[in-house]
């Protein structure tokens, strides 16, 4: 056998013309500003306590994954279920998710609309790409997840709602009406990432209602209709009994443009598993699944067999269900109360009660104001403060597309105990004590 000899350090040359030579879609192309940020927290960990509220993930330690969940997932391995699955998805996980949909939300799919998908992300994505065109306008809200990335992918024209803390960050029917004439996909999640929030069920009645209405005007013009994306991956993180009606439950004349995503990332606490799916009028979803099988974005075999047992153990279900919820809206709620009792203080921090999802919104309002004799000029200088003088890592709304710098940042408790909370928040006080008008 020849032994290569190992080549000296590789000569890329001027990386400046090589990075223009790209293509636009490339070249356009901005760094999930939450991974940068993580990175950040990994390294400051590694020397000091922090209390990570950046991730959109559950840490195993605190949050892990159903036991039935996992020991099935232990024999699908040891069956020998390792190669490639359809690219449409396992028949047993697509029946499943179709049970599971119906009996979790009264909808009633048939089969050529489910695809299932790795985790979310990929159906998310392969919606737009699927539905929009370039120079197609995409309407969305602020602060939300991904929807401005996903747009710049397309080289989609964006309407962008900036929404308001007083309706949770959620868009109404008002704010998203006088752009539907023009839009081509609307985007929707509830309950929110960021936010924490939950889309009040008029507010989506009326916007779906507007949707078919729009769609009715478009069918006598020959225009291409009017697509909603709704991204349900938080849909069985509630609070209080909240009631979060599916969209086709209240509007089932939406069926033929409605695309609702969903998995077991966030509803099990398997975000490594990365099993998704999307639930769609068999045209859409017959292209999806054509697209993501060239890009290979379907779930692992193994897991697609252990979540299609385990969706169908609607007691082992309910079980965890019960349990991931009390300990995770235990954090949320610390969270809640903790600053929310710095603001009944005076001191200038606003928080927002979390209705769902694994996030709370948090603003502290210190851009201008001083501290240790500098100024603190922005959102950044906030949360680079936070990360070093009290050991709380956040994520500011920018990363989730909101502009200006209003304080609001994301928390999110998947991955932090109850301890932890209680620990970092008289770090929090501490700093807040520093600061002066």
């Amino acid at each position: 056998m020849t032994v290569a000899t190992p080549l000296g350090r590789l000569d890329f040359g001027d990386q400046a013309p090589l990075g223009a030579a790209l293509s636009n879609m490339a070249r356009r192309l901005r760094g999930s500003e939450i991974l940068r940020i993580a990175g950040e927290v990994r390294a400051a960990s590694a020397t000091r306590a922090v209390c990570n509220l950046t991730v959109g993930d559950f840490d195993p330690r605190q949050f892990p994954i159903p036991a039935p969940l996992k020991d099935l997932l232990i024999q699908a391995l040891t069956a020998g279920e390792t190669n490639y699955p359809p690219s449409d998805g396992l028949l047993a996980l697509r029946q499943a998710v179709m049970e599971y949909v119906a009996r979790e939300h009264g909808v009633s799919y048939p089969l050529e609309s489910v695809v299932i998908t790795g985790g979310g992300r990929p159906a998310i994505y392969g919606a737009v790409r699927c539905l929009v065109d370039e120079g197609d306008t995409v309407l969305y809200s602020v602060p939300s997840w991904n929807n401005d990335h996903y747009s710049g992918f397309v080289g989609a024209r964006e309407r962008v709602i900036s929404a308001d803390r007083e309706r949770g960050f959620q868009p109404t029917a008002d704010e998203v009406a006088p752009w539907l004439g023009e839009a081509t996909l609307l985007c929707l999640c509830s309950p929110g990432n960021p936010t924490g929030t939950v889309l009040p069920a008029e507010e989506l009645r009326a916007i779906l209602e507007a949707v078919v209405a729009e769609n009715a005007r478009r069918a006598t013009s020959g225009r291409r209709p009017l697509f909603v994306l709704y991204d349900l991956m938080y849909g069985s993180l509630l609070f209080d009994g909240l009631d979060h009606p599916h969209p086709l439950a209240m509007v089932p004349e939406m069926a033929p443009w409605l695309v609702v995503v969903d998995g077991i990332s966030k509803a099990f606490a398997a975000t490594g598993l990365r099993v998704g799916w999307a639930l769609g009028a068999p045209a859409i979803i017959s292209r999806l699944k054509d697209f993501l099988g060239h890009v290979g974005a379907w779930a692992p075999r193994p897991e697609q067999v252990a979540t299609a047992a385990f969706l169908r153990d609607p007691a082992g279900i309910a079980a965890f269900r019960a349990s991931m919820s009390a300990a995770l809206f235990a954090r949320l709620g610390a969270l809640h109360t903790g600053f929310t009792a710095l603001r009944d203080e005076g001191f200038p921090v606003d928080c927002v009660r979390p209705e769902g999802a694994m996030y709370v919104s948090l603003q502290l309002d210190l851009a201008g104001r001083h501290f240790e004799g500098g100024t603190i000029a922005d959102n950044e200088a906030i949360r680079k403060l936070l990360l070093e003088r009290a050991g709380v890592a956040v994520v500011p709304f920018q990363a989730f597309g909101l502009s200006g710098e209003s304080g609001w940042f994301r928390l999110s408790a998947g991955a932090v105990s109850l301890q932890d909370i209680e620990a970092a928040l008289p770090r929090v006080r501490s700093l807040l004590e520093g600061v002066q008008s």
